[in-house]
């Protein structure tokens, strides 16, 4: 375990720098809210791969002959009380930022549906103090919910093993409190992408009749008018569907571990602890490694950002896929192969 951990871990902070550090660059030049949200995912994800490294230290320590000579000593004497405190600080700290990367995306898809839904409105509500604002309130959050089992005592488990893991430390009625907080904020993300998909259903209907209202006309200046905000629509829609892949790789993983926690909890027959703490809970922390993954695939300005931080790669690129890179970078001057 301690392996996976220490592999995951390496690439869940090694992406998330990079992609960080690509939007950093493309914030700078362009500064927009939605790309506030976007680098706080990064430095959320990459917070939970630091996080995760001091488990992975931990797992090492009680592996091999070491963990022969630990269960010894706990049989014979209890585990000290800040060996708990501590296992409860880090697992609480993880679930912090899980959270927190949890809520951009939460405050990304919102953004996006503001956006759409309410144009002018949010053009003139959308700038630094409204981000600021909104990291702020998402940060609270994220420390209140993750840190819950430190701040009441009844959520924590009674002994110690020894052994740091998450339910070790944490009574598994914790798991309703997650799950009160994780299933509202998904059904908003359905509430979000149903709504957004009938508004594109309508757009797409009026695109239709314009069009053949246009091809009517001699002049085609009808044609000409509607192309401005429906291309800002188009824009936006686009980028929404990034964070749609982003929200469904969030279900794909994170759902599992709540889903069989609360069967775990109802179950009192099933033993599924070690599948949710070996298994289910390493398949969510992978979620802090998709993430990074899907922007830099699917959002075309990421793309060309992180091909202009690497000029080996532009230059190996062809004149027509140069041509396809967005004008928010500089490409840089190749010389001849």
């Amino acid at each position: 375990m301690g392996l996976i951990l220490s592999v995951a871990s390496g690439l869940i902070i090694s992406t998330n720098l990079l992609v960080a550090a690509a939007m950093l660059k493309m914030l700078l030049k362009k500064r927009s809210q939605s790309w506030c949200f976007v680098l706080n995912l990064a430095l959320a994800d990459f917070l939970v791969g630091v996080a995760i490294t001091g488990l992975a230290t931990e797992d090492f320590k009680v592996d091999g002959e070491a963990q022969k000579l630990h269960s010894a000593l706990r049989s014979a004497q209890a585990p000290p009380p800040e060996g708990k405190f501590r296992c409860l600080m880090r697992m609480a700290l993880v679930m912090s930022l899980c959270t927190a990367s949890m809520m951009s995306m939460f405050f990304i898809s919102l953004d996006r549906y503001a956006a759409i839904k309410m144009p002018l409105r949010y053009s003139q509500l959308s700038g630094k103090a409204t981000a600021a604002g909104a990291l702020l309130l998402l940060w609270i959050c994220s420390l209140l919910i993750g840190f819950l089992p430190v701040m009441v005592p009844p959520l924590q488990t009674a002994g110690y093993g020894g052994f740091c893991s998450f339910f070790a430390v944490i009574r598994r009625v914790s798991m309703v409190v997650f799950c009160m907080c994780f299933f509202p904020v998904f059904s908003v993300f359905v509430y979000i992408y149903l709504d957004i998909l009938k508004t594109a259903c309508g757009h797409h209907k009026q695109i239709g009749l314009i069009r053949r209202a246009g091809s009517r006309t001699t002049g085609g200046r009808s044609r000409g008018h509607p192309q401005p905000p429906r291309s800002r629509f188009w824009s936006h829609a686009k980028a929404l569907r990034t964070v749609a892949v982003l929200v469904g790789c969030l279900l794909l993983l994170w759902c599992p571990f709540f889903v069989v926690g609360m069967v775990e909890l109802l179950c009192s027959g099933c033993k599924l602890t070690n599948v949710l703490q070996d298994h289910l809970w390493l398949l969510g922390l992978s979620n802090s490694l998709i993430n990074p993954l899907v922007y830099a695939f699917w959002q075309k300005e990421l793309r060309a950002q992180l091909a202009a931080m690497f000029p080996c790669f532009t230059c190996r690129m062809s004149p027509a896929e140069r041509r396809h890179l967005p004008s928010v970078v500089t490409l840089p001057v190749c010389g001849p192969n």
